[in-house]
């Protein structure tokens, strides 16, 4: 495959991404937002890795960037578990507790 193919599913990947980030209809949304982000970002290092030398160094990134997305998941599932006994929702705007 040549590499404007993996650019296009990495733009692809990014571009839904930001679009579950700004819908925002649900926390666990905007997780998965996040995710594919990530995931856009570490076919990315794979590809011009490929592409550039296959060196060690595209792959230490791609391997940074799963570690980083498994904390994340961590961190964030945790929080939303939080905001839901709180709130008893995990909608984004109903999670209001600060406004008043």
């Amino acid at each position: 495959m040549p590499l404007e193919a993996y650019l296009a599913v990495s733009a692809a990947l990014f571009t839904l991404g930001i679009v579950c980030i700004v819908s925002r209809r649900n926390i666990l949304y905007v997780l998965m937002g996040i995710e594919m982000i990530l995931n856009a970002s570490s076919i990315n290092f794979a590809a011009f890795n490929r592409f550039n030398g296959d060196g060690l160094a595209g792959r230490m990134f791609v391997v940074f960037v799963i570690i980083l997305a498994a904390a994340e998941a961590a961190v964030a599932l945790a929080i939303v578990l939080n905001v839901f006994h709180l709130f008893k929702s995990i909608k984004p705007s109903e999670v209001d507790l600060l406004r008043e």
